[in-house]
């Protein structure tokens, strides 16, 4: 039986109704969709579907374009790069870009020590690569990581992650050693003291200091609800991880790359990660991801040990270099705490209309911006409901939405920093109609 050939001619005449059915007949379910639209062209903050509506970003891939869509710096070293080769495998003959990038976050990485780096391809495998690194260089098991923590959908990865459904349900059983304790949430009553205090309460209970080879933490959580990790409790890690000999792991797959008004999120609390895991921002909508440490941690694993095929792709990493030089000439890490605050004003105004449903407006750290919505102002309610119902509608008014959280109850900014005043203002204007009309 000959096999199906897809449908080329069709395309031109096709609607985003008609792609969906096609995609359901074709994905599997288990790989979803936010916005129920498809897209033909993107620029900056802004993208087009198929049927030539135009849409404001406020998604950008989750979090990956920082320099907005198809910056023309990204796509000149893009092109550049294919017209010469696409892969050649950086573990069998290496090339120049890569080995520059690689000095690159060796340089911007937090700390004076000295930095190695490797190359992978997700998020989900920096993060792994960081726990086989961590393992190597303590010989110890072990790892702890918070609840409500996103590392990535591997099964280590998932094992890690702080948060059952949708990312572990139905996928079990998961690796061992792995520990959680509780990440602090003001606004949820848990305190830096709380946090702690469950911290060595698990050192004592569950695994011994001296059998941890890592302590994994976002700088704010991602998928778990854009919760800062207050400075206080970094620097706290950071001097349990020295007393025990415990490396210290910052994923910044998400807060990387001038997200949040710093280079790396770590920069907030003014401590230096022994491993920091990034990707998502990296390379302007490029697959790569990478692991950069103190050099005495990374030279751990021996030859061999670490890598993959498309580890270092040399397309990514010319797009990657760009994305650097991009970020440093357009001022783009300043211009990220700009954005937090220009949305933290408008935010903090529909708060004031809606006190009851907007339990608290997230914004301090950057472009990287929440709105926690609740019923009744009760932070113990959280209203998952309305959220669904507003990343659903955003779309047809013109806005793409991401929500997350363990309750499913955060809306998400995740503006290019690139991003225009107008162009934002638009997007949050655009919210704030969406809301009212659900209200």
């Amino acid at each position: 039986m000959s096999a199906v050939r897809p449908d080329k001619s069709s395309k031109s005449t096709m609607n985003n109704a008609d792609w969906a059915a096609r995609k359901a007949a074709a994905f599997a379910r288990g790989q979803g969709q936010v916005a129920s639209i498809f897209v033909d062209r993107a620029r900056n903050a802004e993208l087009w579907d198929i049927e030539g509506n135009r849409y404001v970003d406020l998604a950008m891939g989750i979090a990956v374009c920082n320099t907005g869509h198809s910056h023309p710096a990204v796509v000149a070293a893009v092109k550049e790069q294919i017209e010469r080769f696409s892969h050649t495998c950086v573990m069998v003959a290496p090339y120049d870009t890569a080995v520059r990038l690689a000095e690159a976050l060796n340089a911007l990485a937090p700390g004076d020590s000295a930095k190695k780096t490797i190359f992978v391809t997700t998020g989900a495998e920096a993060v792994e690569n960081a726990v086989k690194i961590a393992r190597a260089h303590t010989g110890r098991p072990g790892v702890i990581a918070f609840n409500g923590g996103f590392h990535g959908r591997t099964l280590l990865a998932m094992g890690l992650t702080g948060k059952v459904a949708p990312y572990k349900s139905l996928f079990g059983p998961f690796p061992g050693s792995v520990f959680h304790a509780p990440f602090p949430i003001p606004f949820h009553g848990v305190s830096v003291e709380d946090s702690l205090k469950a911290l060595n309460t698990l050192l004592k209970v569950d695994i011994a200091p001296a059998d941890v080879a890592a302590i994994i933490v976002e700088p704010v959580q991602g998928e778990g609800g854009f919760y800062p990790a207050p400075n206080e409790f970094m620097r706290a890690l950071r001097e349990l991880c020295d007393a025990h000999g415990i490396v210290f792991i910052a994923d910044e797959i998400q807060t990387g790359f001038g997200r949040t008004g710093k280079f790396f999120a770590s920069e907030h609390a003014g401590v230096e990660p022994d491993l920091i895991t990034t990707a998502k921002g990296i390379a302007g909508g490029y697959p790569l991801a990478a692991v950069v440490g103190k050099a005495a941690i990374m030279d751990a694993p021996l030859p061999g040990g670490l890598g993959g095929t498309y580890a270092g792709s040399p397309v990514g990493c010319a797009a990657a270099l760009a994305v650097v030089d991009v970020i440093e000439q357009e001022g783009l890490v300043e211009r990220a705490a700009a954005i937090g605050k220009r949305a933290k004003t408008k935010l903090q105004a529909l708060q004031k209309l809606y006190p009851q449903v907007i339990g608290e407006v997230r914004a301090d750290r950057g472009a990287m911006i929440a709105i926690e919505l609740v019923k009744n102002g009760d932070a113990a309610q959280p209203d998952a409901d309305l959220t669904k119902a507003l990343t659903g509608l955003a779309p047809q008014k013109g806005l793409i939405l991401l929500s997350c959280g363990v309750n499913s109850n955060v809306i998400r900014l995740l503006p290019p920093l690139t991003i225009t005043d107008d162009t934002l203002d638009e997007g949050l204007a655009i919210l704030a109609d969406c809301l009212k009309a659900l209200l």
